[in-house]
């Protein structure tokens, strides 16, 4: 007679749950354009759009918008009408529309993305609204496009016109992906670098961009801070690599520009980052720069990136104190924003103090995020006409983040596409890639992309790949400062497409000239070369799918006129400037992760990085023991300031990675000495998420075994003494996992067979590892 009321009590308790899940799951509903529902017969050229947020328990306000339009559903992907970007505020609306001007009687489809303020996006129905006979219409964009007489492109150079200063291609090394070049040997290492830097040999980047590090994930690992508390702000200090690589690049290049932006910060910084203690941390990374390195930093991107800026900060703390601490010469680049429309010109407009301090503006992915041929014809986020009228310059200050293998779709040949389209569309004077180089474990987020790669550094490995040599045929043309555009020689041989592009620059000081030329299809051009200019031998460098960088027979003007036939889908630069090489040197056959494998930590200092190991999480760093040998420490003191702390997941702990990710049957082992919290041994681990097998001590004794976040078993060692090293150890064969605890057996499961890296995870406590054994 029990059994109905149990199970109605069932049903109706499924129910209940099912019900209070639909009420507080995140929506974004009622799209409105001017106020209305799908409105027809709109007549404003500029109209306002808004929604309506409704949170969860989790995520009760808004934490950041994206508003998307296109001429189609299926285009809303990547839009073609606008695109706001991420913006990170609680506000639905109205916002005034910013994108290309619209036209009478077309139909725009737009959706809204979402944030929560507690991590996790949302996507809105598609909705639309239709233009009437709009009052006022604006004249859109158009790129100049040669003239062309019988088929023949036409493209005249004067010495007298007038174009923006060049201000370099770069790179930006952050988010981890110049871990593992820190591990190559000499020459190996040198090599390598000369590949990144050395002018008129290899890429050449004339400007590089690093993060200042916080301690947690910021993209495809963590790297460290130069302060992690609040009193070594007294007395920063050098760590991780991106010192070292600043200077390295310097050594080759003395006229290389370095600039550094943060992507998350410690704790002691939060919640507010814009303060007068955070102005004093950013300001301390050139302190390090200076005083432990004999460098000078020329930008700083006094921002967060990819999460915008403050003007009050900026104009009454960190350019004050720049100021005050010798730094005078150090310019501010901002906001650094992944957002689009340009918008910080609107506050310019009305604030001449913020401004002046304001020496550049750069915005993120101005060329969008369609990773295929067509990335260069996508929107994007162009300039405005109010950007472009500023006489201020503008970058592309962190842009492509694709395979630098590739020669087609997203990669080399795009590339250099991108490199002229952001001038003749934008007046981008300087354009940052990421990553100069893919230096991280395979399977960590984003571990293709790069302008080379080097993750191999116990076998000298590395690949030089297309994207480092549709760079040189701008960088090694062309210096930054000492050029500018010629402006009339900029332009498209087909107004339908980016694809098929000339850009002409002139040194300021001399008759020399370069063009930089990329061909959708076969050209045939005749170039014009007018007052002021050399007439002297034209060096011809070319690269197509099949070779990079081959210099051609150089040619002679006849009459001040050159004529050449250009073939498809190639790169072209043509100068009168000399010196430029393809440099090369031979690269070591590549080798798997040494195996077996023993790290006892000695042969490094102590505060540096250890060998091989890629932190994920947190600050992993070699330290004395008491005894005065060497081990591996957990620095970070508290969890920080998460980077995309809106956006995407958190990564958990602290944890660094070492080995291959083919392992598949071995036994891994460790001693640990738990200073608070728990540690953790992990096999088989995939990448930067904890996905894998991990055996996790606490300091009490209790153990678990985990495989992702899933407790496969859990226990406790009766008499645990967490004052004493003990040895983890884990064996993985086939499906059998087991774990033990100073030789003695704790746990034996079967579950799966998978394949990873080992892993050592910690608590945000001072925990310590030694005498890491990998073996069969």
């Amino acid at each position: 007679m029990n059994t109905w009321p149990k199970k109605y009590a069932s049903i109706i308790l499924i129910y209940s749950l099912l019900f209070s899940s639909l009420i507080y799951a995140v929506e974004v509903k009622d799209l409105k354009c001017n106020s209305e529902v799908n409105p027809v017969g709109i007549t404003d050229s500029r109209p306002h759009f808004s929604w309506t947020y409704v949170g969860d328990e989790n995520s009760q306000k808004q934490g950041g918008y994206r508003i998307c339009m296109a001429t189609s559903i299926e285009k809303l992907k990547y839009p073609d009408v606008w695109d706001t970007g991420p913006t990170s505020t609680s506000e639905t609306g109205p916002f005034k529309y910013s994108g290309a001007p619209l036209k009478s009687g077309q139909r725009i489809y737009w959706k809204v993305i979402v944030w929560g303020n507690n991590r996790g996006a949302k996507h809105s129905e598609p909705a639309w609204f239709e233009m009437g006979d709009i009052v006022n219409p604006e004249t859109p964009f158009q790129p100049y496009v040669f003239p062309k007489t019988k088929g023949v492109v036409q493209i005249k150079l004067n010495g007298n016109d007038k174009g923006r200063t060049f201000e370099g291609i770069g790179g930006v090394s952050a988010g981890a992906s110049t871990d593992l070049l820190y591990d190559y040997e000499d020459p190996i290492k040198s090599q390598i670098l000369d590949v990144l830097f050395k002018p008129k040999f290899g890429a050449g980047f004339q400007h590089l961009k690093v993060e200042m590090g916080g301690g947690e994930n910021s993209t495809c690992g963590s790297e460290p801070s130069h302060a992690i508390t609040r009193e070594e702000l007294k007395n920063p200090v050098s760590r991780g690599y991106e010192f070292w690589l600043m200077k390295e690049a310097k050594n080759r290049n003395p006229n290389v520009i370095l600039e550094y932006l943060p992507w998350s910060f410690p704790a002691y910084l939060k919640p507010n980052i814009f303060t007068e203690e955070s102005a004093e941390y950013f300001v301390s990374f050139l302190d390090v720069a200076k005083n432990q390195w004999d460098m000078n930093i020329d930008w700083v991107a006094a921002a967060e990136n990819e999460n915008g800026t403050n003007r009050d900060w900026l104009v009454n703390q960190v350019r004050p104190l720049l100021d005050a601490r010798g730094y005078k010469n150090v310019k501010i680049q901002g906001p650094d924003d992944n957002s689009g429309d340009w918008k910080i010109f609107n506050e310019f407009e009305k604030d001449k103090v913020f401004d002046n301090v304001v020496e550049a503006v750069g915005y993120h992915y101005v060329t969008g995020r369609e990773f295929n041929e067509n990335m260069v014809d996508g929107r994007g986020r162009p300039t405005t006409e109010k950007a472009k009228n500023s006489g201020k310059p503008l970058w592309a200050s962190e842009d492509w983040s694709w395979a630098g293998k590739d020669w087609g779709g997203a990669g080399a040949l795009n590339l250099a596409r991108m490199y002229n389209k952001f001038y003749i569309r934008d007046r981008i004077t300087k354009t940052l890639i990421w990553a100069p180089i893919g230096s991280i474990y395979q399977s960590v987020t984003w571990d293709k992309a790069g302008a080379m790669k080097a993750n191999s550094p116990w076998s000298g490995y590395y690949e030089v790949w297309p994207t480092i040599w549709a760079t040189a045929h701008t960088t090694q043309f062309t210096e930054p400062e000492n050029w500018h555009y010629l402006n009339s020689a900029c332009g498209l041989f087909d107004g339908a497409t980016y694809k098929g592009s000339s850009v002409a620059l002139k040194e300021k000081n001399g008759p020399n000239w370069s063009m930089i030329i990329c061909t959708e299809n076969q050209e045939d051009i005749e170039v014009i070369i007018e007052e002021g200019l050399s007439l002297g031998t034209v060096s011809v460098w070319k690269s197509d799918e099949n070779e990079q960088f081959i210099k051609q027979e150089s040619v002679v003007p006849k009459n001040g006129v050159l004529r050449l036939s250009l073939d498809s889908k190639s790169i072209y630069s043509l100068t009168t400037t000399t010196g430029q090489q393809k440099g090369t040197y031979e690269i070591p056959e590549e080798a798997a992760f040494p195996f077996p494998y023993k790290q006892n930590y000695e042969g490094r200092k102590a505060g540096d990085l250890p060998k091989y190991h890629s932190d994920q999480t947190g600050s992993f760093e070699i330290a004395l023991k008491e005894d005065g040998s060497q081990c591996l420490k957990q620095i970070i003191p508290e969890q920080g300031y998460d980077w995309m702390r809106v956006y995407r997941r958190s990564n958990i702990k602290p944890n660094t990675l070492v080995g291959d990710v083919n392992w598949e049957n071995y036994t891994c082992m460790v001693d640990v000495f738990i200073e608070g919290g728990n540690v953790e041994l992990g096999g088989r681990v995939k990448g930067s998420y904890l996905k894998g097998y991990r055996f996790q001590v606490a300091k009490n004794g209790n153990w678990k075994l985990m495989f992702d976040k899933e407790v496969l078993k859990e226990g406790v060692i009766p008499d645990f003494d967490g004052n004493k090293w003990h040895t983890l150890k884990l064996t993985f064969q086939n499906k059998e996992i087991e774990a033990f605890i100073d030789a003695v057996s704790v746990v034996n499961v079967s579950h799966q067979k998978t394949t990873g890296y080992v892993m050592l995870a910690s608590s945000y406590d001072e925990n310590l590892f030694d005498d890491l054994e990998i073996t069969h």
